[in-house]
């Protein structure tokens, strides 16, 4: 895989954190993010603790706020749900501002959020250090299973071919008086996903034909190996400490 395959949430850079070895920032987000979930709902200050932890990670990363914040609209779904809990649940009311509100539905609103939000903000920073080949080498080095590293592999490779194909399929329909603003045109944007489909599927046949004719045993092979060294664990489970001290406090406290 070349360089070709950056993926538009990584953001370049040589930062301390980027440089830090793919397995090591993976083993963080994971193990950050069992941190926050394990959390009670009611340690407010936890949740506060969390996010500043993420901020000084941010800092030394040089990733931009703004970069942040319009990414993690992706969750703005969830958003809609935690808004209407507080009306839809049952329980002990309590009223703000001439609504009457559930007390467990606000609870419950607030974990979505609280988790939801730092559970996309942990993604996007991953993402945003990380291009998408080192993290499949840090999968591989993690002794991932054989066939999650493989597929996730291909997946990688072929996913710009599909686009491009689904670019190309859109330009040709267009230059035949297309317009996908109107709606009863939605069928020939229905039929050509289909066709994209069928062009995916037999290309993915071709290929595996080419790739057993070459050898193909099912696995990938081995990547270059260079394990990361005790100061880079150490630096990259730095914030892993602080939060996993965050979510014993709270647990203690709860």
């Amino acid at each position: 895989m070349g360089a070709g395959h950056a993926h538009p949430l990584y953001l370049a850079g040589n930062s301390p954190v980027h440089r830090l070895p793919p397995q090591v920032k993976i083993v963080a987000a994971v193990s950050g993010l069992i941190c926050v979930v394990a959390t009670p709902r009611e340690a407010f200050g936890a949740f506060g603790g969390y996010l500043a932890v993420l901020a000084g990670v941010w800092l030394v990363a040089g990733i931009p706020p703004r970069w942040l914040a319009s990414r993690a609209l992706i969750e703005a779904p969830f958003v809609v749900l935690a808004v209407l809990l507080p009306f839809a649940e049952g329980g002990e009311r309590v009223d703000w501002l001439g609504l009457s509100l559930s007390q467990p539905g606000l609870l419950a609103a607030w974990n979505i959020l609280a988790k939801g939000t730092l559970g996309v903000l942990t993604s996007l920073t991953l993402a945003a250090t990380t291009p998408l080949p080192d993290l499949l080498l840090g999968l591989q080095r993690l002794r991932a299973p054989n066939v999650v590293v493989t597929i996730c592999t291909l997946m990688l490779r072929y996913l710009d071919v599909i686009a491009g194909e689904a670019r190309r399929m859109r330009m040709a329909r267009i230059s035949r008086g297309h317009d996908p603003r109107f709606l009863w045109q939605a069928g020939a944007v229905a039929r050509g996903i289909g066709t994209l489909f069928i062009r995916g599927y037999e290309r993915g046949e071709r290929v595996h034909l080419a790739m057993l004719s070459r050898g193909w045993t099912g696995t990938m092979p081995a990547l270059a190996e260079r394990p990361a060294s005790a100061r880079q664990w150490a630096a990259g489970l730095t914030p892993v400490a602080c939060a996993a001290a965050l979510a014993l406090t709270a647990l203690v406290a709860w």
